[in-house]
């Protein structure tokens, strides 16, 4: 776990070289923006994982997507976002993080998520559980917060949404929160922090009936579950699985248990 807490520090502090200037975007095919910041933190990331597992595969958003016909055979991999939110990234309201996560049998077991213009780390491992370090970089590992921080708030639903990918099925899914519990407070956030703040307790549900990949969703649902909470397909009591043949995710719904 130290080890990638530490790939994802260095990746973070060279993310924040470049956030500080007036970089460049670039655009993939599907149209989803591309920075410097992206592919040096995959290098980073990379070389790091390279170096420590050598004999581990790693599935990284800016990296090359094997073919699931050499895909399948792996029982344990990396799975690795190099900086979700990039929206937010170039928007410079800091709500972007770095993703690592270890998935084994199509779970993620380990997972890391890095906020650098934050300096907030969410960390969690199988048998270990959920933890938050605020002011990470310099921050001694005693001082690691266990997930959650707190509980739900009986008669009020939390409901935290996308920042930048509010979709019309979300907000009907609000709106049924709201016949059944008469409050609904919503929060806006950014990247996998909305995962994390389910981990927190700071949310209960966040529904995503929206786009994700699986990179986008890895690490902020080994924090979530290894929390106590539950990452599901939308309409179905089955957690999302990793190593697809297609690298989408469906829709799902995280929310803290019951």
């Amino acid at each position: 776990m130290q080890k990638i807490i530490q790939a994802a520090f260095e990746a973070g502090k060279e993310i924040m070289k470049i956030y500080k200037t007036d970089f460049e975007i670039e655009f993939k095919e599907d149209e989803s923006p591309l920075t410097m910041a992206d592919q040096r933190s995959h290098e980073i990331i990379k070389e790091a994982l390279q170096k420590n597992y050598p004999d581990i595969p790693i599935l990284s958003e800016e990296g090359k997507h094997l073919p699931y016909n050499e895909r399948k055979r792996w029982n344990e991999f990396w799975l690795v976002d190099p900086i979700d939110g990039t929206k937010e990234f170039i928007k410079k309201n800091g709500e972007f993080t770095v993703n690592i996560a270890l998935i084994r049998n199509g779970k993620p077991v380990m997972g890391v998520v890095y906020a650098p213009a934050l300096d907030t780390l969410y960390a969690a491992q199988e048998g270990k559980g959920a933890f938050k370090i605020t002011n990470a970089w310099n921050a001694e590992a005693k001082k690691a917060i266990k997930l959650p921080l707190q509980e739900s708030e009986a008669n009020l639903a939390k409901v935290v949404a996308s920042r930048s990918h509010m979709s019309e099925e979300t907000k009907a899914y609000i709106n049924e929160l709201k016949k059944e519990y008469g409050k609904v407070e919503t929060i806006s956030a950014g990247s996998s922090l909305k995962l994390c703040l389910i981990a927190e307790g700071k949310a209960d549900y966040y529904p995503r009936y929206a786009p994700t990949m699986e990179w986008d969703t890895g690490a902020g649902q080994a924090i979530v579950e290894l929390s106590g909470g539950t990452v599901n397909i939308a309409e179905e009591q089955k957690p999302l699985v990793y190593n697809k043949e297609v690298l989408k995710n469906p829709w799902f719904l995280a929310r803290r248990a019951d």
